[in-house]
């Protein structure tokens, strides 16, 4: 017996995904409500370039992060602040691996603040005011940028599901569109549940998955535009079941796919990221590597579903749905008879049965002992022959 893993890739796996579809629409509407929740309880980590701030950059030199961490806020706190709002850490990473630097950022601070802050990190550190460098950073880009997304997106989307449309039909454009806000929707639940930090990286990520995502749907509704054209002609097979099929038989490509793309991200988000410590790489492999994931999870578990649901309300797949199962349901009882089938081994009225009969129309020499086929006299009526036998008399 074929292994699961092979069956896979031949197709022939038989997984009952688009049947078992409610139970993937209970995972999609949990993850969703569960990202929804976040957005209104715990809202997001907004990046400097967002929210606006101050940045300071220090050599590693100065000891631990930890130690930068620690020292920067306790500055922070003996700096007053006319608002009556403590200043405090927003997010601190390191730039480049071994003897690189510190990127500390803070809460917006004025520009004699600042310089205070400064001076205080200088007695501090123990390091000359040359090697620590600050900047301000106002919010007005990151509101620009964030802005400049968005009209992207509804660009983007636009020009998918006209597309779509055109290269298939509207249901699957609604089903593709609908499996790419899944993507994004739960990528930036995953950044608003654990906190990881939005930037103009992260921005970037999010558009970049939604190409990705967007082939993967392609790809499998494609084969199931091939495995349901002209369905409604046979009794044997429902659209689900089809679909079904061209879900199995994509399968493997989309986890091959996935795998491809997420190998390298992955390298860039653990080696770049982790251990070389290039904090801007995370940013950006972070989320590529979250909304590939669910890139393909969404494409195999969640378009073709919504895609045979909404199938499932046109009357004539209703139509054609109960006239397969009535007829499996008739052969179940016996009412109809299946398609015989002729076993190979039997033969035909048109096969020959004798050997000397089948060698002679295959143009090769009877066996050896096979008795010759007698040949019909010709060239006299009545069957006799026009030629006496030697030594005959005549009567």
């Amino acid at each position: 017996m074929s292994g699961l893993a092979t069956r896979l890739y031949k197709g022939q796996a038989g997984l009952n995904i688009v049947g078992r579809r409610k139970i993937w629409f209970t995972v999609t509407a949990v993850a969703m409500l569960i990202a929804l929740t976040s957005f209104l309880a715990r809202g997001f980590t907004l990046g400097i370039e967002f929210s606006g701030g101050n940045e300071f950059q220090v050599p590693a030199s100065v000891g631990t992060i930890q130690h930068a961490e620690e020292t920067v806020q306790r500055v922070l706190d003996e700096v007053p602040n006319p608002d009556g709002e403590t200043l405090h850490l927003a997010s601190t990473q390191q730039v480049g691996g071994g003897e690189g630097t510190y990127l500390l950022r803070t809460s917006e601070m004025e520009p004699e603040q600042s310089e205070a802050v400064k001076e205080r990190l200088v007695e501090a550190f123990g390091i000359p005011a040359s090697e620590i460098s600050n900047s301000r950073v106002s919010g007005a880009w990151g509101a620009q940028v964030t802005e400049r997304a968005l009209l992207g997106l509804v660009i983007f989307i636009g020009v998918v599901m006209l597309y779509l449309v055109v290269r298939f039909e509207w249901r699957m454009a609604v089903a593709a569109v609908s499996s790419l806000l899944f993507d994004l929707v739960i990528t930036a639940g995953v950044y608003s549940l654990v906190g990881f930090e939005i930037t103009p990286s992260t921005i970037i990520g999010f558009l970049t998955i939604l190409g990705f995502a967007l082939y993967d749907v392609v790809v499998v509704f494609d084969k199931v535009q091939e495995n349901t054209r002209g369905i409604t002609a046979s009794s044997t097979q429902t659209y689900s079941e089809a679909a079904n099929l061209a879900v199995n038989q994509t399968i493997m490509r989309s986890i091959n796919t996935g795998l491809v793309a997420l190998l390298p991200v992955g390298g860039l988000l653990f080696i770049g990221a982790g251990l070389l410590g290039a904090g801007t790489l995370r940013d950006l492999g972070l989320v590529l590597f979250v909304g590939m994931g669910l890139g393909v999870y969404s494409s195999i578990f969640f378009a073709t579903p919504v895609l045979t649901t909404l199938k499932g309300y046109e009357p004539k797949y209703q139509a054609h749905t109960q006239r397969v199962l009535a007829r499996r349901a008739a052969i179940a009882r016996g009412d109809v008879a299946p398609k015989a089938t002729r076993s190979p081994k039997q033969p035909t009225p048109e096969e020959p049965r004798d050997e000397a009969e089948v060698a002679a129309l295959a143009g090769a020499a009877p066996k050896v002992g096979a008795r010759p086929t007698a040949k019909r006299p010709s060239g006299n009526r009545g069957g006799r022959s026009g030629s006496r036998p030697r030594g005959g008399k005549r009567r």
